[in-house]
This record gives C-alpha cells, sequence and structure tokens, in this order.
C-alpha cells in the first residue's frame, strides 16, 4: 500500500483548514490509516490550479496512493473540473475517499467503474451544455448586432512587454532580431520579428 495524502482548502477562513483536518484525522484513526502529507491552503477556488496546490498534488501522489478529502468540491472550481480530476487520480490507481458524499474510488473496485463512468458521463454532458450555452449566447449576440472579438487593431499583451524596453535597446544599436531573441533567451525569433512590427518598435526612440 503506497502513502496517504491529505488535500484540504478553505477560501478564507484558517478555522476551516482545522475543521476539515479534525474530521480527517477522526476518520483516518477509525480507518487505521496513517496520514503522511497535508496540503493545505487558504486561497479561492477561482484562482490557477497550481495557486491551489492541485499540480503539486499531482505530483506527490503515486500509483497506491491515497488523496484524502472531506468533500469533492475541495478539488476543483467547476463539477467538470472535479471530474477530470478524479477520473485521471483513478486512472492512475490513486484511491480516492471524498468524506462528505461517502466516496471510496479504487481504479478495480466494480462500483468505483460505476461511479467513474458516470462521472465520465456527466462531465461529457457538462461539455456539451457548456458549448452549447456559449454557441446561443454568440448566436444572441450576432443578432443584435454586436460585434463579436476584439476592435481591429487591438494590441493583445504578450510574452515580449516586459523585455519591451530591452528590445528597443539592441535594436537601436542595429542587431538582427535573431541575435536579440538569443540573447534575451527566446527560442522563437519570429515571433519575436511580428511583436516588433506590430508595436513598430524600429526606428522608435532613434
Amino acid at each position: 500500500m503506497g502513502k496517504v495524502v491529505a488535500y484540504v482548502r478553505a477560501s478564507t477562513d484558517k478555522q476551516d483548514l482545522s475543521h476539515q483536518k479534525l474530521e480527517i484525522y477522526e476518520f483516518a484513526r477509525k480507518q487505521n490509516l496513517h496520514i503522511e502529507t497535508f496540503l493545505e491552503i487558504t486561497i479561492s477556488s477561482r484562482k490557477t490550479a497550481q495557486q491551489r496546490r492541485i499540480d503539486e498534488m499531482l505530483t506527490v501522489l503515486e500509483k497506491d496512493d491515497t488523496l484524502i478529502v472531506t468533500e469533492l468540491s475541495r478539488l476543483g472550481r467547476s463539477t467538470l473540473e472535479v471530474i477530470d480530476l478524479v477520473n485521471t487520480l483513478i486512472h492512475r490507481s490513486i484511491r480516492v475517499i471524498c468524506l462528505k458524499q461517502g466516496l471510496d474510488l479504487h481504479q478495480h473496485d466494480m462500483q468505483s467503474k460505476i461511479v467513474v463512468t458516470l462521472f465520465s458521463l456527466f462531465g461529457e454532458l457538462e461539455r456539451d451544455l457548456l458549448s452549447s450555452r456559449t454557441k446561443e449566447a454568440l448566436a444572441a449576440k450576432k443578432r443584435q448586432g454586436i460585434t463579436l472579438g476584439k476592435p481591429k487593431g487591438t494590441i493583445q499583451k504578450s510574452k515580449f512587454d516586459a523585455d519591451r524596453d530591452r528590445i528597443q535597446e539592441l535594436l537601436q544599436l542595429g542587431l538582427s532580431i535573431r541575435k536579440i531573441a538569443h540573447l534575451l533567451g527566446y527560442s522563437n525569433h519570429l515571433a519575436l520579428n511580428t511583436y516588433i512590427k506590430k508595436r513598430h518598435l524600429r526606428g522608435l526612440g532613434a
């Protein structure tokens, strides 16, 4: 049997983290499970997966490990995200225990297979519904005469913006775009060339 990892998350109330940990500790005691690692975080579910330490959790967990959470909603911002994560864990042979829902999911357990199949169906249904709602919303805007997309000529943010002054300085020194990309650590000089053209950096400040 692998290690046992517990994941607890609260939006802002640190006291809620303590309640979750106590609930998990009590469950583990009754099931004679030793919790090796607690991944805890106090942050909004609207944050990215990395900020919610989901990526770290996926790195920590290995085949035959067990993940314990107090409830499914701790694992994601939406039903679809939760379903995708649980399915990923199960397919990696990681046991998932959700206390509130009374779920104890194993890859080779028949009941778990049924639940995971239902999760997959629900996930597919939610994707279809989301796609349908998006298409309907876009169609409604078109009927109202609303122009979709960014206005023509809008300049979007770019990864090159942080080095804009340096790029302009190097251009004024006469360096080629390929050389500038190399000096600044960019692998794609063609993208840099496009950036320079769109922002008309050549000749600025000359």
